[in-house]
């Protein structure tokens, strides 16, 4: 009646077959050529084959050692595999990090972000897509991506949202506007200016619409648009004033004069991950690298 193999016996079948005497095979397993001998008769035993003979001080294997060698060989050619692929997982995560964000943070964040992080891991295939924050929401709870990073409320009952860093939204106008020489701009500031603004549906330029009619502020005209970064370009062209959130104001710092806008309001970057599964490694490494960026952003602005 034959019996199951166990590891031990089939690593000492494999060298045995690979280095054709026993005493060579101990040294490759690291044991004694006794215990090896050993091994290969339970080997027999328990299959219930010849698998050897011994031909002038080796062990010449038979048809039935070759056809049950093959299969071992692929056994252990999977275990390398697997051990491969742990080694590769354990460095570099699932190999591929899907990342999205909106657009204003797809223009100031993101890109050092990702430049820091594919600098530490080359190996890493980085997937960046810029979309809206309702295609960001429904990425992340369909799994297409694995870290989202928004300044737009990003509110669903799956997805846990951290909040990274709260600001005040800020002012840009082209360094001669004649606000430029102000400390700080006042909405009441903005009667008969022209005004560049973010869609009626942002969340900057909600409050901000607000706050204008409290004060009964008329502006000249408007230029509406759809991205903050946008506004800022067109404002170093001398067009006119616009609000957006501070992190793509900094992009644009050396062609802007920015400045706090009077009453204050907010903004702030959420990051959330992807609810079907825990983050991946790599998915974490990013997230704190994030952290540390915006640290570094609120260190800059406070030290500014």
């Amino acid at each position: 009646m034959t019996r199951p193999l166990n590891f031990r016996q089939i690593e000492a079948f494999q060298a045995v077959m690979q280095s054709g005497t026993t005493t060579a095979a101990a040294a490759l397993l690291h044991t004694t050529q006794p215990s090896v001998s050993r091994l290969i008769a339970q080997v027999q035993g328990a299959t219930g084959l010849k698998l050897f003979d011994n031909h002038k001080g080796r062990l010449r294997p038979t048809r039935e050692a070759q056809a049950l060698f093959d299969t071992v060989r692929q056994h252990f050619l999977g275990l390398d595999r697997i051990e491969r692929s742990v080694v590769a997982l354990r460095k570099f995560g699932a190999g591929t990090l899907r990342l999205a964000c909106t657009p204003a943070l797809a223009l100031s964040l993101m890109p050092k972000a990702v430049h820091a992080f594919s600098q530490q891991h080359p190996d890493v295939h980085i997937n960046l897509q810029t979309v809206g924050t309702h295609a960001l929401r429904e990425g992340l709870v369909h799994g297409q991506f694995d870290l989202g990073l928004t300044t737009s409320a990003l509110e669903h009952d799956q997805i846990d949202i951290e909040v990274l860093h709260r600001a005040q939204v800020v002012c840009v106008m082209h360094p001669k506007h004649p606000l430029a020489s102000k400390k700080d701009v006042h909405v009441r500031d903005m009667r008969g200016q022209m005004l560049l603004t973010l869609n009626a549906d942002d969340e900057i330029q909600q409050p901000f619409v607000r706050t204008l009619q409290e004060f009964g502020v008329e502006p000249a005209g408007t230029v509406e648009t759809t991205y903050s970064g946008t506004i800022c370009m067109m404002a170093a062209q001398g067009t006119g004033i616009g609000v957006v959130n501070p992190y793509v104001a900094s992009v644009f710092a050396h062609e802007l004069r920015i400045l706090p806008l009077q009453p204050r309001f907010g903004v702030s970057v959420s990051m959330a991950f992807a609810p079907q599964a825990a983050p991946s490694a790599m998915a974490d490494r990013f997230a704190s690298l994030l952290r540390e960026r915006l640290r570094d952003f609120a260190g800059a602005k406070n030290a500014a």
